[in-house]
């Protein structure tokens, strides 16, 4: 067996490591075999074992009208029952994701 003396080195932000390595932590499984697991899959197949998509976001254009119809009922029922979200509130967490 090979002896593991390679170093990896990456930057991420402090609150996305301290919840990774929670997660981690609840399965039991060290950062360091993460990262070789994630090596080995790369080699094994040749890629990056997930996918890196933006999903497409359906457009007015590629809906019917009935589709179109129907998501612009359920909008307006929900707003009417008060279930929207407050603008503010909506930047803020859009803005969050950036």
């Amino acid at each position: 067996m090979a002896t593991k003396t390679a170093n990896v080195t990456a930057r991420v932000s402090p609150e996305i490591k301290q919840q990774a390595e929670e997660v981690l932590e609840q399965l039991g499984i060290p950062v360091s075999v993460l990262i070789d697991s994630l090596y080995r899959q790369i080699i094994m197949t040749n890629s990056i074992p997930y996918s890196f998509s933006v999903p497409a976001l359906q457009t007015r254009d590629s809906m019917t009208d009935a589709q179109f119809n129907t998501m612009m009922a359920k909008g307006l029922s929900e707003a009417k029952a008060g279930q929207g979200v407050d603008i503010e509130d909506a930047f803020a967490e859009i803005n969050k994701s950036i």
